[in-house]
């Protein structure tokens, strides 16, 4: 699978809700997928180990002859993405802007809550994209550490995320927000605890969603989108795969079948 591919790459299994939604909307492309299982989670790394796994995370994939690289993780994004725009002769997204734009566009009030992990919330990445497009916009952040063991524990519709969810937006839902930004790619696993705890009004802004949008926007302004046959999907991981077999099924939707084990740092320089 290689000069046709569109490369994603994640710090674990969080990403595969991005490239589910990519599947979803360009179903044509063929797709590889990493996974850096051995050094998840990004979010709690500074932000020059951060730049230096998503380079050789992006150097993979670079060397599988992609034609895009789609960084399918919020901390990734947040500090290391014009870095990998610099580094690479291809097309490089990431998750925020996605997210960011859609927020600005659905928001009424100009009120937004953004909710992630502990990195990304810290990195202040949405609220100054958000800025960015729309400078009266009000920006509310949370960090909701249990929201990603709880998804990949299968229980992200549980009576524990759902107490969980109702910590967590509380301070959100004070500031009468009427736009909510999904930052971080394992919380679509959660729309539905956190739709019956939303009023009607609140919008959700699912990243993955959009970034998927994004994508298939930039391919096809450059013709280089493929639509005519079933795309096809390769896995690899940088840790034993076993877990995130188990576990990256509930994100995909079905099986992923063969998911092979790949060594990083074997990859430092392009």
């Amino acid at each position: 699978m290689t000069d046709y591919s569109i490369g994603v790459f994640d710090s674990g299994v969080g990403g595969l809700t991005v490239l589910k939604e990519i599947r979803r909307y360009l179903p044509g492309e063929n797709l590889i997928y990493l996974g850096d299982t051995a050094r998840v989670p990004y979010g709690t790394k500074s932000a020059e180990t951060v730049v230096r796994y998503a380079q050789q995370a992006a150097a993979f994939l670079w060397h599988k002859q992609v034609k895009m690289i789609v960084v399918a993780c919020n901390t990734a994004s947040s500090v290391a993405l014009e870095h990998l725009q610099h580094s690479f002769p291809v097309p490089v997204v990431g998750v925020i802007v996605p997210g960011a734009r859609e927020a600005v566009r659905l928001t009424r009030s100009g009120r937004i809550g953004v909710i992630g992990t502990e990195g990304t919330v810290n990195s202040d990445a949405y609220p100054r994209e958000i800025h960015s497009l729309a400078t009266d916009c009000r920006v509310w952040s949370a960090a909701c550490p249990l929201f990603v063991p709880l998804a990949e524990e299968g229980w992200a519709e549980h009576e524990i995320a759902r107490l969980a969810a109702l910590e967590y937006l509380a301070p959100l839902l004070e500031q009468q927000i009427d736009t909510l930004v999904l930052g971080c790619t394992h919380y679509p696993l959660l729309k539905n605890t956190l739709r019956a705890l939303l009023q009607p009004e609140i919008q959700l802004v699912d990243s993955a969603e959009q970034t998927a949008l994004t994508v298939r926007h930039l391919l096809g302004d450059n013709d280089k989108l493929l639509t005519v046959s079933p795309g096809r999907c390769k896995f690899y991981v940088t840790d034993v795969p076993t877990r995130f077999v188990r576990v990256g099924s509930d994100f995909w939707g079905q099986p992923l079948g063969e998911v092979e084990r790949v060594n990083l740092p074997l990859l430092d320089e392009k």
